[in-house]
């Protein structure tokens, strides 16, 4: 019992001995790269901070729901070596990504999480095209059972701007099936 309250004490301190300085505060409230992080860890960079945006998703029938407005944010965690981001709609559901690049691997390993649903989160995996796009996958089935992968890739990525397309690809690439868009403006 006494080590455990010695341990208990003394946490704070080696807590505080951590350097902390690339979390997000003071005068940068979207955290820091590391200076040890894989320099992808600045792809998602130009997202930082605060975007207002306007999401479309597509109904079971292949027609597009009313728009919805939301916030995405952005920021570095973890030290500076990973980022996350959170959403927030007008229709009170609430999300979120952790995003860490994996050097061994070199991609990015992007787990996604939702008030609308429970554990397991999805996973997906990719990385930064020459062309400036970062391109996810993970493998799903279509409803029909077809083969294929869930593609999330952002594009159009600006100074002030950036969009977001996720669509159902066969595993052939014959059949794209966007199923939900956004389009986001920096604060």
């Amino acid at each position: 019992m006494r080590n455990i309250l010695i341990i208990f004490l003394l946490a704070p301190l080696f807590m505080n001995a951590q350097d902390r300085s690339f979390e997000p505060g003071g005068d940068h409230p979207y955290g820091m790269i590391h200076p040890d992080a894989p320099i992808q860890t600045a792809d998602f960079a130009p997202m930082l901070g605060v975007n207002t945006c306007i999401s479309v998703v597509r109904n079971p029938d292949g027609t597009w729901q009313d728009s919805l407005k939301m916030i995405w944010t952005f920021k570095y965690i973890m030290n500076g070596s990973a980022v996350q981001d959170e959403v927030f709609s007008e229709n009170n559901r609430y999300a979120g990504s952790i995003r860490k690049y994996n050097s061994d691997s070199a991609k990015w390993f992007v787990t996604y999480y939702s008030s609308a649903s429970l554990p397991p989160y999805p996973h997906w995996t990719g990385n930064k095209q020459e062309n400036g796009d970062i391109v996810l996958h993970r493998p799903q089935p279509s409803p029909q059972g077809q083969a294929g992968d869930s593609r999330l890739t952002f594009y159009e990525i600006g100074e002030n701007s950036f969009n977001w397309i996720g669509e159902w690809v066969s595993e052939n690439g014959s059949v794209i099936y966007p199923f939900w868009k956004i389009f986001c403006k920096r604060e």
